[in-house]
């Protein structure tokens, strides 16, 4: 159990490292494709400010130079000394640098462009834009007064990078710098940055990792069914091999038994106060060919097995009717076993007539009697009862044995696979019984079937197509 549970821990450690690994790929794969869609816009970007520059001289914010020149004109023939003084939080600065702000984003003309570039070129048209002020002063002949300064950029740092800038609210992560923009005349001096910002832009990334996604998916998935298949086979070999040490081991008891008592037998002759008494030599002579014919029915179930393994089985069908065989066969058990157990029969075949291997047939029905009995702690009970439905025969042998457990039903039918308390078996058997109802049933194109709970019993049905001809 510990070694399988190692084997299962181990497993499960090697699923993980192999998913962080893939999640470590993805990261890279999706750094990068971010990092594409970045540069691919910002080229058609300046592709398309290059294309409107040379065609028609503009930038795309004319009007809202010219409005910006206008109004700081006037600030600084009205206003300038107000200005100049003012240190508040709300003053006429903040009102000043709003109404740029303002300006800026209702003015420009380079979004509808840049929207229309895009759709031509065959890429995706619909983004926000971000206008952040860097800077804005205002300039009375040699006088300048700030305005507003973004004291975080500074050099060699982007405005991308900074997010104190004015109009900075929005994730910097998800935004992509255009182009920064440098206007000044005579009464003012700006600088700003153009940024455009995708709000599908995780969408867009995700369909195109979308087939490195799938196949680490894929990968994983293969990789953890591959496991759970192999140690699945892995633990069945170990069951089948733990089944057949432990049936030669039964084996070997069961051999050694007769052995024995023939050896014992055998020495007991060469006494010779026994070889004058003519009785006892009769008893163990009797003794000798008893245990002789007990240890060739081991031999030749061993070589059954082997012939069972290696050939399908030959049945040799006969008619019969159903009735008078269970009839027959309950009989013989009962006078076979000196009436071992108490038997009721309830049987209701309606005189069908089925093609069956009488030999292999009543191995089959003999097998679940013996269990009947072999496993029943108090005197066994059986009940037996036959009926034909729906063109098959129906044979269910109940009994008041000890039961079997749900993980036990669903071996219980494999060769050598005995049910156990822990590691300890408490009845004899060598693991075939049920293996050979499983597969003589089989083999008359039917099946077997149990149903059980511990200390309350087992039913066992067995179902084989009937024959409706009639005698």
């Amino acid at each position: 159990m510990k070694k399988r549970s190692a084997i299962f821990f181990l497993g499960i450690i090697a699923i993980m490292i192999l998913i962080a690994v893939q999640m470590f790929i993805l990261k890279g794969v999706w750094n990068q494709k971010n990092e594409m869609f970045d540069l691919r816009y910002r080229l058609l970007s300046q592709e398309a400010i290059s294309w409107l520059s040379r065609r028609w001289s503009v930038t795309g914010f004319d009007t809202a130079n010219y409005i910006i020149s206008r109004y700081s004109e006037k600030i600084v023939k009205d206003e300038f000394d107000l200005v100049r003084t003012d240190t508040s939080s709300e003053g006429k600065k903040t009102i000043i640098l709003r109404y740029v702000k303002q300006v800026l984003e209702k003015e420009q003309d380079l979004s509808e462009f840049l929207s229309s570039y895009f759709e031509r070129q065959g890429f995706e048209k619909d983004f926000n834009h971000i206008i952040v002020i860097n800077q804005f002063d205002l300039i009375n002949f040699d006088e300048r007064i700030p305005v507003y300064e973004n004291r975080d950029l500074r050099p060699g740092r982007t405005t991308a990078e900074s997010v104190t800038g004015m109009g900075a609210s929005l994730n910097p992560t998800s935004r992509i710098l255009v182009n920064r923009y440098y206007f000044e005349d005579n009464s003012y001096r700006l600088m700003f940055d153009y940024f455009i910002d995708f709000s599908d832009k995780q969408k867009m990334i995700l369909k195109e990792t979308a087939g490195s996604l799938l196949l680490s998916i894929m990968s994983i998935i293969a990789v953890a069914v591959l496991f759970m298949i192999t140690y699945r086979n892995l633990m069945e070999e170990k069951r089948l091999s733990n089944l057949k040490t432990d049936f030669i081991n039964n084996m070997t008891h069961e051999l050694k038994t007769p052995l024995s008592t023939i050896t014992v037998a055998g020495r007991t002759l060469e006494m010779d106060q026994i070889r004058t008494d003519e009785k006892k030599i009769l008893e163990t002579a009797k003794l000798i060919g008893k245990q002789s014919v007990h240890l060739n029915q081991l031999i030749n179930m061993i070589l059954e097995i082997s012939m069972w393994e290696r050939t399908q089985f030959e049945l040799d069908r006969k008619k019969v009717k159903i009735d008078e065989l269970m009839n027959d066969i309950t009989g013989s058990f009962t006078a076979g076993c000196g009436n071992c157990a108490e038997l009721h029969q309830k049987y209701n075949f309606n005189g069908a007539v089925v093609d069956l291997d009488i030999v292999y047939f009543t191995t089959l029905i003999n097998n679940l009697l013996s269990n009947a009995v072999k496993y029943s702690e108090k005197d066994p009970v059986i009940s037996i009862e036959g009926f034909t439905e729906n063109d098959n025969i129906h044979v269910r042998v109940t009994d008041n044995g000890i039961g079997i457990s749900k993980n036990d039903q669903k071996h219980i039918f494999d060769k050598f696979y005995r049910a156990s308390s822990g590691n300890i078996h408490k009845y004899k058997g060598l693991g075939l019984g049920l293996y050979y109802v499983k597969r003589i049933a089989d083999a008359h194109g039917g099946n077997v079937t149990v149903s059980s709970k511990p200390g309350k019993g087992s039913t066992f049905t067995v179902t084989i197509p009937v024959n409706n001809d009639k005698l």
